[in-house]
């Protein structure tokens, strides 16, 4: 078995997802990668341009989602690794002073264009009984802070959704709720502010994270992970 793997990363072109990218591919890996900001895909094309693909997507769009993945399985077959890393976090504030259309907004991306990817992708992964999927949770997914209800609320729903589906993959393949730890991320500054600044970068997070994804694997299914730095 080739130890080069098909990569599939949704959130690929800001943070964690951006620095993921650049690591997998410096590994010899074969990256496909979304996002929503059209100049930031087309910087990542440019970039590195084939084998690898990168697409303008917005993972709320069902029928847009599923079609990008019908064409990546054409092309690439079924993705050695899944990682749905998409997501949005909320304005700092109590839950009561929450805009409904940013909860909407949230829980659009961090949990149903999640699900929409899985559904997009796991029907040929299941049926060739290979893959690991990788769900960023947080540690806001498994213990909460104030402020940032409705993030905690989708990260949670991140955990139960993940570990409900590990249970339904057959041998071979894995499902992974993961937590990154605290990165200085855009997403880390939105809620901290300049304490963010004493967190490492997503590209020093990222010199622990790829390796650490990259050796997942069916033992690793249903576990609850972190891969802080």
């Amino acid at each position: 078995m080739s130890d080069t793997k098909v990569i599939v990363i949704t959130g690929a072109t800001r943070g964690l997802g951006r620095a993921l990218v650049t690591k997998f591919i410096e590994a010899g890996h074969t990256v496909i990668g979304c996002g929503r900001n059209a100049d930031l895909v087309a910087q990542l094309t440019q970039q590195y341009g084939g084998p690898h693909r990168f697409d303008v997507l917005d993972v709320t769009d069902y029928a847009a989602v599923r079609g990008w993945a019908a064409e990546v399985l054409a092309q690439y077959g079924p993705p050695d690794l899944l990682i749905n890393n998409a997501a949005l976090i909320n304005e700092s504030t109590e839950l009561w002073n929450i805009d409904p259309d940013q909860f909407d907004a949230l829980i659009d991306v961090n949990l149903k264009g999640m699900f929409y990817v899985l559904r997009s992708y796991l029907p040929e992964m299941v049926a060739n009984s290979s893959g690991v999927i990788v769900n960023f949770s947080s540690g806001w997914g498994r213990s909460v802070s104030p402020k940032v209800a409705p993030y905690c609320c989708s990260k949670y729903g991140v955990e139960g959704m993940t570990l409900a589906l590990a249970k339904e993959l057959p041998r071979g393949m894995a499902a992974v709720p993961f937590s990154p730890g605290a990165v200085n991320t855009d997403m880390l500054q939105a809620c901290i502010g300049e304490n963010a600044n004493g967190f490492s970068t997503a590209d020093q997070w990222a010199e622990v994270g790829a390796p650490f994804l990259l050796q997942l694997g069916p033992s690793d299914n249903g576990k609850s992970l972190t891969a802080s730095v």
